[in-house]
């Protein structure tokens, strides 16, 4: 896949998998098990190949592949540490905007990819409050599903 830079700085592919559709694009770009999950640990604190290596238990070349990604997508930034030894990754604005992502897909792996009764981890706001479903709404403020919504073709 040939690539080039978007406004961001990030570099994407020329070619798409479905040029129009933007959830097509957006697989392209972090649709693989290891960046999504390289994403939410960025999300939970972890900064250097160490944190992510040790926190998802992914193979070295694997890890070294997607972080390069994820920068060259611009969803994660590389900096040098503090200290001046190591290389940190930290989001970028496009990688916080994944957050929405990651909280529909842990919301829905609690409703069905665990046994009822079946323990798992639980995110918290700020007051260590569980938080509430995500749910879509139409422009008129009410609940918005596959049934209620159309995609318009683009062009």
């Amino acid at each position: 896949m040939v690539s080039n830079s978007n406004s961001s700085g990030g570099v994407v592919p020329e070619s798409w998998t479905d040029p129009n559709c933007p959830v097509a694009r957006a697989l392209d770009l972090v649709g693989d098990r290891w960046s999504l999950l390289v994403v939410r640990d960025a999300m939970d604190g972890a900064r250097s190949f160490t944190d992510f290596r040790q926190r998802t238990g992914i193979a070295r070349n694997i890890l070294t592949d997607r972080l390069r990604r994820l920068v060259d997508h611009g969803v994660l930034d590389r900096r040098t540490a503090p200290s001046g030894r190591r290389q940190v990754y930290v989001l970028t604005p496009a990688g916080r905007d994944l957050f929405t992502v990651i909280v529909a897909l842990r919301q829905w792996g609690e409703r069905h990819a665990f046994a009822a009764g079946e323990p798992h981890s639980v995110l918290l706001d700020e007051h260590g409050v569980p938080l509430p479903p995500l749910t879509p709404l139409d422009s008129a403020g009410t609940p918005a599903d596959a049934d209620t919504t159309t995609v318009r073709k683009a062009g």
